[in-house]
């Protein structure tokens, strides 16, 4: 059985021996403001959530939605401390008021390692590896099937915990120094690639991270499951649960502005989350307002408040089978059967007209496209430095990659550094410039 006090720590990943507390604000605020200061949380405005990036109408973007999942996940921290604190009482322990903090900082990391383009953009990475030009470098560089799986399998969520520890050139030891909890609340696959399969597609943490996570997990008290696998921190749930609501709620009020649905079919499938009674009190507060988008936002942010308060509650209901390593599924799955409901139409309506529509599709194959090229080039300038071309590419990236590494597996996990850091506009202006699309003007 995990315990809360082990679970929520101040120890710094990177600064173990350093015990110096800063009294103007908690350490898990600290975690909070070192991230939204950050140049990677930065780059999230220049990267793509489910729509193009913004012309004439704003929709979400990475960093949007990350600060939109932030505040989600500090209600769902602070109700779920606020419940826990009622239910046992003088038993829990005072650290438990931290978990709204902690969610909060760690919904703004979690969407840190993904590459320009999205989910295409993860796709182009894999594929160039498992089916395209890539495929004999596993041969050639006699590379471990583990290693192979970390690149053929490319997962934003492993390289999310890569970016906040890994110590890239001339930068600390530590990565961004963050508190023990706060990263391991984003790992919500706690396995190494060699677990994934037709069922679990994803992972959290890189082969050459996997000494870095054990520390953290060991030290945490989480519990292990099988060499390289463990049982979720708790606060993953709550990280998740913010981001699953965010996405899925307002990409129904973005596809609204777009006009991909109407304002009926909007309002429709927002209101399926009340009761007749609630609806009729929705109706009427909303006649009273004549701006369709703002009684979309009233809406969606009256269903946000019913998700929240229902998350909260199985989170508590279920902080046992959640402690002991045993709850399975996410905190959605379990909600009341009317909001379960309403929440599956939702997703069924965004994959029908929303991530199949035109301009997602798109904006998917275009990404596809210039990440797959990227790296073709990028790859072939590292394992091919002695070349003319390849040099003048290899000036280009900055120091702090490990692209000259003599371990041809690092030196490919620090290509997928450079790329997947990229920001989608840094990334079409570079794949522009390298093909002679385009040619800088003097």
């Amino acid at each position: 059985m995990m315990n809360w006090e082990k679970l929520i720590t101040t120890k710094r990943f990177g600064l173990e021996d350093h015990d110096e507390k800063k009294q103007d604000r908690t350490e898990f605020q600290r975690d909070y403001d070192r991230l939204i200061f950050s140049a990677p949380f930065r780059r999230l405005q220049n990267k793509t959530q489910v729509f193009p990036l913004p012309g004439s109408i704003f929709v979400h973007n990475r960093l949007t939605h990350s600060l939109e999942v932030s505040c989600v996940g500090r209600s769902l921290g602070n109700n779920v401390a606020k419940t826990l604190t009622e239910k046992h009482g003088p038993s829990m322990p005072d650290c438990i008021q931290e978990i709204g903090a902690i969610v909060s900082a760690g919904c703004l990391a979690h969407d840190m390692g993904n590459p320009p383009f999205g989910h295409s953009g993860e796709t182009a990475i894999s594929s160039y590896f498992s089916e395209g030009e890539g495929q004999i470098l596993k041969e050639k560089y006699n590379l471990t099937d583990s290693q192979w799986n970390d690149i053929i399998h490319f997962e934003g969520n492993a390289n999310a915990f890569r970016l906040l520890t890994h110590q890239f050139n001339g930068r600390r030891k530590g990565g961004f120094v963050l508190t023990y909890s706060t990263i391991a609340s984003i790992v919500k696959y706690p396995y190494k690639s060699d677990y994934v399969s037709a069922k679990k597609k994803k992972f959290g943490f890189f082969q050459c991270e996997v000494d870095d996570f054990k520390k953290l997990a060991d030290d945490l008290g989480m519990i292990q499951l099988d060499e390289g696998k463990y049982a979720r921190h708790p606060l993953v749930y709550l990280v998740e649960a913010a981001d699953d609501i965010c996405y899925e709620i307002m990409d129904i009020e973005d596809a609204h502005k777009l006009r991909l649905l109407s304002n009926n079919e909007a309002k429709e499938l927002l209101l399926n989350y009340f009761s007749e009674e609630e609806i009729a009190h929705k109706r009427e507060h909303m006649d009273k307002v004549e701006d369709e988008n703002e009684q979309i936002a009233y809406l969606r942010s009256s269903v946000i408040g019913v998700l929240v308060n229902e998350c909260s509650q199985v989170f508590v209901q279920n902080e046992e089978a959640i402690l002991a390593g045993t709850f399975q599924g996410s905190l959605i799955d379990y909600v009341s059967e009317r909001v379960k409901n309403a929440y599956k139409k939702c997703q069924e309506v965004s994959l029908k007209k929303i991530y199949r529509s035109n301009i997602v599709m798109d904006i998917e194959i275009a990404g596809y496209n210039i990440i797959y090229t990227l790296i073709d080039k990028v790859i072939n300038a590292v394992f091919n430095p002695e070349k003319a071309y390849s040099r003048q590419l290899i000036d280009r990236i900055p120091e702090q990659y490990e692209t000259q590494d003599e371990d041809p597996y690092k030196r490919i996990i620090a290509v997928l550094d450079y790329i997947s850091g990229m920001t989608d506009i840094y990334a079409l202006d570079l794949y522009r410039k390298i093909t002679g699309i385009n040619i800088p003007i003097l």
